[in-house]
């Protein structure tokens, strides 16, 4: 169960990240001109230290059917938005490629706090 969650909430993550990253900033006035800012890290999202690519059929059984059901839940605008977020970033774009494989292929995702991105593929039948 505990997978299931950290899945769920990896996707949610995912996918808020690519909202924000296509958000334009509102503009804030400024009295008088300064120096640019150095850019923020978004507080609580890891930035990706690795990328793993799992296919669904090397997982448990147990895993095979929670990650089933999230995908279930999550329907299909939230894996095109999660296909959108990969084909985004480079690195993880790179990633699937190196495997032979591309976002197509890609159902779930779960990003551990210490940056390591694991996406879990399925080969189309």
């Amino acid at each position: 169960m505990r997978k299931a969650i950290v899945l769920a909430a990896t996707a949610t993550l995912m996918m808020a990240g690519a909202a924000n990253a296509q958000q334009q900033p509102t503009p804030l006035p400024s009295p008088a001109p300064t120096a640019p800012a150095a850019p923020k890290a978004q507080p609580g999202v890891p930035s990706i230290q690795s990328v793993n690519v799992v296919d669904i059929t090397e997982l448990p059984k147990d895993a095979q059917t929670q990650v089933n059901q999230i995908v279930a839940q999550r329907g299909d605008a939230g894996l095109q938005t999660l296909r959108k977020s990969i084909d985004a970033t480079p690195k993880v774009k790179s990633a699937l490629e190196a495997k032979g494989m591309s976002s197509a292929q890609v159902i779930a995702a779960s990003m551990q706090p210490n940056g390591a991105l694991t996406l879990i593929t399925k080969k189309a039948s």
